[in-house]
Parts: C-alpha cells; sequence; structure tokens
C-alpha cells in the first residue's frame, strides 16, 4: 500500500512554475509586432519543456494558429490535447516531414506535414493521385540554415516544373532564418531577398512564412503572411543585447537540503574546484543536472535567497548543487526552504549565459523530477 507523504510539491527537490497568463500575454505582445500577419505558434518538445496539456490550451484560446511541432507523436499528443479542451480544428504542422508509412496517420488526424525534400513532394503528390484528392501540406525552402527544406537547386527545379506540385493543395511556403538574433547580421537581409524571390513563384494560395521569434523583430519586411514564435513565448528574450519585450514565464526553485560551516581551505564537490578562503557557509540545494541543471553553470551560475545573489560554490552534482550564503543573514537560508535558481532578476537568459548555452535548452533540459505548478490561464 503506498502512503501518501503530502502533496507532491512539498516532497518536490525543485518545483517550476509556470506563469500561463504570461504566456498568453507574449502571444499577444508577438503577434501584435506583426499585426499584418497571422500568427501561429511553435509548441515542440512540450511546449519548450513547460508541459504542452497546460501551454496549448492557453495558446489556442489566445488565438494562435497553426501550431507548429516536430515530431508526428507530438502532433497526435497536441492533438488530443486541444481536442479534449474544447479546441478540435487548429491547425497543426508537423515541421520534420513526411514520414514514410505514416500517411494515412496525418490524414486521419488533420495533421499538415511540412515537405523539406522534392523526394517528400513527390511521394505526397503521388498519394494525392492515388486518393483522388487534393492533399493539404506546406513547403519548406532552404534560404542559408542548411538544416531542413528544399535546397537551392531542388526549389530552382520545383519552379521549372510547377506541375510537381499537382494535386498538392499548398497551405504555406516556409523558411527558417539562421540569424534572426544578431539583426545586423548579413545573412537576415541575404535569405529575406532568397525567400521572397523563391516564395513569390510558388502558388499565390500559400501563406509566406519566414520569421521566428527573434525575426518577428526584425521588421515588417520579414513578417509576410504568418508569423512563427516560439521562446519569444516562454519569456526567452527575442532581442539579446537589448530590454526583453516579452514577459518572464517560469521560475525555477530549489530546495534546500542542508547548511553547513567549513573552515578556510576546505574544498567544495567534486574535484575541489571551490575551495573556501575563509570560514564559509554553504547551502545544498536539490537540484543537479539530472533535473536539467547544467553541469557548465558549476563555479559560475548564481542563485538568488530571500533576496540576495549567491554564487554557485564547486561542480554541480547529479542531484544537487552548493550556494556559498556566506555573505547573507545567518537565519537564511534554512533546511527546507525554496531557494530561487530562476527568477525575474535572475532569468533564463541569465542562467543561460552564465552556463554558456541558451534558454532554449535549459527549459527543454528540465527534468521529470522537477514539479511543474501553474498559476493563471483560467479559461
Amino acid at each position: 500500500m503506498m502512503v501518501e507523504s503530502g502533496p507532491p510539491a512539498a516532497r518536490a527537490g525543485a518545483i517550476l512554475h509556470v506563469d500561463l497568463d504570461a504566456i498568453a500575454a507574449n502571444f499577444h505582445r508577438v503577434a501584435g509586432e506583426a499585426p499584418g500577419a497571422a500568427c501561429g505558434a511553435a509548441i515542440k518538445a512540450n511546449a519548450y519543456g513547460l508541459g504542452v496539456d497546460r501551454v496549448a490550451p492557453v495558446l489556442a484560446r489566445a488565438g494562435a494558429d497553426p501550431f507548429f511541432v516536430a515530431t508526428l507523436d507530438e502532433a497526435l499528443a497536441l492533438r488530443h490535447v486541444l481536442t479534449e479542451a474544447g479546441y478540435p480544428h487548429p491547425r497543426i504542422q508537423v515541421l520534420n516531414g513526411l514520414p514514410p508509412g505514416d500517411h494515412d496517420i496525418l490524414l486521419a488526424h488533420g495533421l499538415t506535414p511540412v515537405l523539406n525534400s522534392l523526394a517528400e513532394v513527390e511521394r505526397w503528390r503521388q498519394l494525392a493521385h492515388a486518393r483522388g484528392e487534393a492533399l493539404p501540406a506546406a513547403l519548406h525552402l532552404d534560404t542559408g540554415m542548411s538544416r531542413l527544406g528544399l535546397p537551392d537547386d531542388e526549389t530552382a527545379r520545383l519552379v521549372r516544373e510547377p506541375e510537381r506540385l499537382n494535386g498538392i493543395a499548398l497551405t504555406a511556403v516556409m523558411s527558417h532564418l539562421a540569424c534572426a538574433d544578431h539583426p545586423d547580421h548579413a545573412e537576415n537581409t541575404a535569405q529575406l531577398a532568397r525567400f521572397r524571390k523563391a516564395a513569390q513563384r510558388m502558388p499565390a494560395a500559400a501563406e509566406r512564412s519566414l520569421a521566428n521569434s527573434s525575426g518577428i523583430f526584425l521588421g515588417a519586411a520579414y513578417h509576410f503572411d504568418l508569423v512563427r514564435p516560439g521562446a519569444a513565448l516562454y519569456g526567452i528574450n527575442p532581442t539579446p543585447g537589448r530590454p526583453s519585450p516579452v514577459h518572464p514565464v517560469v521560475r525555477l526553485q530549489g530546495r534546500v537540503l542542508q547548511v553547513r560551516q567549513i573552515d578556510r581551505y576546505r574544498g567544495v564537490g567534486y574535484g575541489s574546484t571551490y575551495r573556501a578562503d575563509r570560514t564559509t557557509r554553504l547551502a545544498t540545494v536539490a537540484v543537479g543536472y539530472a533535473d536539467g541543471y547544467p553541469l557548465a553553470a558549476s563555479n559560475r551560475a548564481h542563485a538568488v535567497v530571500a533576496g540576495h545573489r549567491v554564487p554557485v560554490a564547486g561542480r554541480i552534482s547529479m542531484d544537487s548543487l552548493i550556494l556559498d550564503v556566506s555573505g547573507i543573514p545567518a537565519d537564511e537560508p534554512l533546511p527546507g526552504q525554496l531557494v530561487d535558481l530562476i527568477d525575474p532578476t535572475h532569468d533564463v537568459d541569465a542562467l543561460a549565459d552564465e552556463a554558456g548555452t541558451i534558454g532554449y535548452e535549459l527549459l527543454t533540459q528540465l527534468g521529470e523530477r522537477v514539479h511543474r505548478s501553474y498559476h493563471g490561464g483560467d479559461g
């Protein structure tokens, strides 16, 4: 017989607070930046780690359409979530393309593949011919990312041979900016020119889409018919180096396990990479790299304890990290107390910078042991 020892949040070593109202506000903020375009939402990787079951209905209520996911399984999960929440009709586009042999599943659930090659275009065309009906699909042109999408030679061939699209109801023509978070980068204008030239030679009924979160803030020339925010919805600054135009969404707290005092010259953590230069007070917190807190933050990151900024001391362990709390009042923190690892004064971008990574990675790496607590988002 299992005996409950209290609510999950009370037992958790880490709690991720997710502000659903902030996500909705961020959607309206980025959509307002592109008033002449429709606004979708990238919700792949379990809504960037925040929980697609809670985030997707909030974005649907805010007016997001279409939704973008990476894989077929993500698309199926999203369709179920949206249908259960009373939103059965938003478009869902699968960015990773046309999974071999899964066309019946796509069609049965009203999912739209994003075709990334002439081979995928041909497979979808043949299926449309066999079924005797036009089948919806989006088309991805590679204009400089060199990741997915039709390369230049295939795009040129498709322009010369438009009959290759016969039987395909093209819903969108899209590309992806490689350097949008660097607004002065020459590749932005180069990709814009390539996309404009290719897209204008595609069927007129299809929406044109180029701008991701950062691309939206490059200006109206990048907006076209549809913008596709992702990171900005979840509080990651789409304009690095400038004040963030979006609201913070997450607060990550860790629970203090133990507070101790060590003597001068005593080592801290694996490898003794941090060594006390005086009598030092340490707080061990129940968050480690197994929870998604980055190992690279060892000896570099900070936390906030009772309003005081304190450094991470030593190497991050699998299940814990250590804070040097010598410089704050002696009654802070106490075992069991929650301390802030991400908060509005030390946001996800700040921690990512300290760890030499990006906010996208931090959010998507937060593990199952981190208890999610949701706030707002009521219909």
